[in-house]
């Protein structure tokens, strides 16, 4: 556990980034440093692997003063992530992934071993091994950035804003490969970010910081939703937290309805059934049960259906994995209100209404309120 005790950074001309700050990190979860510029986010990160040494109180790790350490010993044992990699240009990408265990004292044929195995786990090709990050497009480098970080198996890693750089769609496979990592090996997360959704998204538990360095709230992502501290958190939380927080809730127990869904091949029989069941649309679905759209009934005609007179299928979700924020996107943004149930080898195992979806959300919140009086 990283223990931050009533730590202050003041610098000379008497401004402070970090004002008596006091948090318990916990092993093998993701946590969150968010606020506003100027809050301290990245000073108290620096602070953990002394970039930047605290002027007041201490920070432990594992019971024992990082203070302690040599500070090239303890830089060493911490992976350190940032925005736009900080790779060396003159390596190549398997060289730049070995620099930490090559320090250490590895031999060159064990270092190469281990940046090999890790650019396979962050999603590299093998095939970049021998290219200059100049040659990698920017999410590839945030991913040699993170294996190099991972390289030597540290018990904590340190990212400083890490995906901000890139495009949006990048940025969610980086996190989606972020927590896959974690699942899988367990770190001590240290995680920086200005990004409210961010910060939900990722992690275990998040601190949001105020101007100054000031801890305003320190919760997991669903209580910070659900429960802000104080008029500051809410309003740095957004006027959409109430959707955010959908996220915490699943999708297990919609009840889906597959009486409109018909095939491309279809009978008019099918097609009749399917129109009995009294929905405004039916789904069509292709020969492997996929989506292609939706059809009012009467415009179905068996035999000959045409795929680019459907409307939208929208954004599927995947029942029991994805939540009811994302159930509730799709039915938004379904031009028929339906939103469309996937399994996971993207077949529709059913559909369900807009209606349907609000209903779960109210029997969530109840469910919600009740274990919260109960917890109480």
């Amino acid at each position: 556990m990283i223990r931050i005790d009533s730590v202050t950074k003041r610098y000379p001309d008497g401004t402070v980034a970090v004002d008596r700050l006091s948090l318990e990190i916990p092993d093998r979860s993701i946590t969150v440093l968010v606020g506003p510029s100027g809050c301290g986010k990245t000073t108290t990160l620096r602070m953990i692997n002394r970039m930047v040494e605290p002027t007041e109180g201490a920070i432990l790790l594992d019971g024992a003063d990082v203070r302690q350490q040599p500070v090239n010993t303890l830089r060493r044992s911490m992976g350190y992530v940032i925005q736009n990699a900080g790779l060396f240009q003159h390596r190549t990408i398997l060289d730049n992934i070995a620099t930490v265990p090559r320090l250490l004292g590895w031999d060159k044929r064990r270092a190469r071993a281990r940046a090999a195995e890790l650019m396979e786990r962050v999603g590299l090709d093998s095939a970049l091994a021998k290219r200059y990050p100049y040659q990698l497009s920017g999410g590839q480098q945030q991913r040699v950035g993170v294996a190099r970080a991972l390289a030597a198996d540290p018990p904590v890693l340190l990212m400083d804003e890490p995906f901000s750089a890139v495009d949006p769609v990048v940025r969610k496979g980086l996190q989606d490969e972020l927590l896959r990592i974690q699942g899988e090996l367990g770190k001590t997360i240290v995680f920086v970010t200005h990004d409210i959704d961010e910060a939900i998204k990722l992690g275990t538990m998040v601190a949001v910081l105020r101007t100054g360095g000031r801890l305003a709230q320190y919760a997991p992502p669903a209580e910070l939703l659900s429960a802000p501290a104080d008029p500051f958190v809410e309003d740095f939380l957004g006027a959409d937290r109430g959707i955010r927080r959908l996220s915490f809730f699943t999708s297990a127990g919609l009840e889906l309805t597959s009486e409109p869904v018909v095939d491309v091949d279809a009978t008019a029989e099918q097609i009749a059934a399917a129109a009995a069941a009294g929905t405004p649309y039916l789904l069509v679905t292709d020969r492997d049960g996929r989506p292609l759209g939706w059809s009012e009934p009467g415009e179905l005609t068996a035999g000959a259906v045409d795929p680019d007179r459907l409307l939208s299928p929208g954004r599927p979700f995947e029942q029991g994995r994805d939540s009811l924020r994302a159930a509730l996107d799709g039915a938004v943004l379904s031009p028929t209100g339906w939103a469309v149930a996937v399994d996971g080898t993207g077949k529709v195992s059913g559909v369900v209404s807009q209606a349907a979806v609000g209903e779960a959300i109210r029997a969530a919140h109840a469910e919600d309120r009740t274990d919260a009086k109960v917890a109480g």
